[in-house]
């Protein structure tokens, strides 16, 4: 609440500390990373509710009585990895226990709807919606969650989405900063072969 309240006189203070020739430029890099960041948390609750209705879905066609509720849970646990899917499969197995006993089809079955979920759930929902919304290719969303999950663990993976995606707003920058300069655009004083 108090960082609610305080936060435009922060962003005020902080503003006063660039400098003025850099001000616009520096104003309109934090702006893009602010849109792409609003981006991945839309993008991470759209991730979170279609794995929701999947894996809700699959434990109702599998007969699961509390199916829907069990999917939703693990789909809103989703936003961190792999979190939804360990929640959402141990209360799965142990309601199949309990209302289909030792019964192995219908076991191999809840497990079924949890691997099918991961599946759509890297290979789709993640590249695709998430990637799509913060501007990275769909190779580039799975190359950023494995290096952030073998660099950092678990941590590494929550935040290496939203670290690539501000990387790919200032690598842009640096990008079109180094365009305009004399160097590319073959000024003959910086010339290596003369």
């Amino acid at each position: 609440f108090y960082f609610m309240l305080d936060w435009n006189r922060m962003l005020s203070s902080l503003k006063g500390l660039i400098p003025r020739q850099y001000e616009e430029s520096t104003l309109k890099i934090v702006g893009e990373c602010h849109s792409v960041l609003g981006a991945f948390v839309k993008g991470q609750f759209l991730v979170m509710v279609l794995l929701g209705v999947v894996y809700a879905v699959g434990l109702q066609l599998v007969g699961l009585q509390v199916g829907l509720i069990i999917g939703m849970v693990a789909g809103l646990c989703s936003i961190i990895p792999y979190l939804g899917f360990g929640v959402g499969i141990i209360a799965a197995v142990i309601a199949c226990f309990f209302q289909f006993g030792m019964d192995p089809k219908h076991l191999f079955m809840v497990l079924a709807v949890f691997g099918v979920g991961q599946l759509i759930e890297g290979y789709i929902l993640q590249p695709f919606l998430l990637g799509d919304k913060i501007g990275l290719s769909p190779l580039w969303v799975i190359f950023a969650v494995l290096a952030g999950a073998a660099l950092a663990g678990i941590a590494g993976m929550l935040i290496a989405l939203p670290l690539a995606a501000v990387l790919n707003v200032l690598f842009k920058h640096a990008y079109d900063s180094y365009r305009e300069t004399e160097f590319y655009k073959g000024d003959a004083q910086y010339s290596l072969f003369k």
